[in-house]
């Protein structure tokens, strides 16, 4: 008797629907089609704010962020603050950022280097929580396409 209580548990279980519902990524209307963003610089999209930012590092090492409409093109800076902390852990470079254009522009460059570890922090109103983004800015190029590996298009998986 035991056994077939234990069996049909297992069974209820294993055929239970929440646990054979897709994962929640996937469920109706949350799935996200990260890779079809693409900004004005080609940069690096990033998905951790709504809306997405683009991050570019210009010519003469200054972080540029610009905020994208879902077809990648560039939406006025409006009520956004964003800050910028990398380099060396003992000896940080802060880069504020200020509207500029359509885009927030960094008051100095990125510190030498082309390995750079970053923390942003972007809000999106005042009234918003802060979101940090940690990341590594490596501004090597990339073998395999035009871009700085930061923002490389490449699929590196097979490597």
């Amino acid at each position: 008797m035991k056994t077939n209580l234990t069996l049909a548990l297992a069974t209820a279980l294993f055929l239970s629907p929440s646990l054979m519902a897709e994962p929640a990524a996937k469920e109706k209307g949350t799935e996200h089609a990260h890779a079809e963003i693409t900004g004005p610089n080609e940069g690096k999209i990033l998905h951790e704010v709504e809306p997405h930012a683009e991050l570019f590092v210009t010519k003469d090492r200054k972080v540029q962020i610009t905020f994208l409409d879902d077809h990648g093109k560039a939406i006025a800076p409006a009520e956004q603050t964003i800050a910028v902390i990398c380099g060396e852990r003992a000896n940080p470079t802060r880069l504020t950022l200020a509207k500029e254009g359509d885009s927030f522009l960094s008051d100095k460059p990125l510190p030498d280097g082309k390995n750079i570890p970053t923390v942003l922090q972007i809000k999106v109103k005042p009234d918003a929580k802060m979101v940090m983004i940690r990341l590594n800015l490596d501004l090597n190029d990339c073998g395999g396409c035009k871009h700085l590996e930061y923002a490389c298009t490449c699929d590196h998986d097979d490597e």
